[in-house]
């Protein structure tokens, strides 16, 4: 399954997996369920996961590296400050953040089997193939920076 690693852009997975989560609020509503102020809980996790994708961007800017997650070969500096200090997927974090405020807006628990896939796929066609480059490029930097900040969280 190489063949998927770094194909798909990773906002196109979240969308496809947002529509999933949809379909399968429709067809099982029997898994709806009632939550006070969802809609507010839904609106801050996607607000969180809009600032953890932008501001990681910013960070990559600052340092003339690249952000296209299709091309991880282009990157030129390894960036640890600011919020990679606390996970090394700060963008994918986001993703999931987002599909967590979408799962809690839609009220069906169906819809939160969106967020492990999301998870899982990102994991093994972005993320490994991410870090199998990185430990290339940078091999003491990247390694120490793995010991010290969790893949997720």
């Amino acid at each position: 399954m190489r063949w998927l690693e770094t194909k798909i852009p990773p906002p196109v997975v979240l969308a496809l997996l947002g529509i999933a989560a949809f379909g399968a609020a429709h067809f099982l509503p029997a898994l709806s369920f009632e939550l006070p102020l969802r809609r507010l809980l839904a609106m801050s996790l996607a607000f969180v996961g809009l600032a953890l994708n932008l501001l990681p961007k910013l960070a990559f800017q600052r340092a003339g590296t690249t952000i296209n997650p299709l091309r991880p070969a282009l990157s030129t500096h390894l960036v640890t400050s600011g919020i990679y200090r606390y996970t090394r997927n700060p963008m994918y974090l986001g993703h999931a953040a987002i599909l967590l405020g979408w799962a809690l807006y839609l009220r069906n628990a169906a819809a939160f089997v969106a967020i492990p896939a999301f998870m899982l796929y990102i994991t093994r066609f972005q993320i490994q193939p991410e870090e199998r480059y990185l430990s290339t490029r940078f091999p003491g930097a990247y390694a120490a920076f793995c010991r010290q900040v969790s893949r997720w969280l």
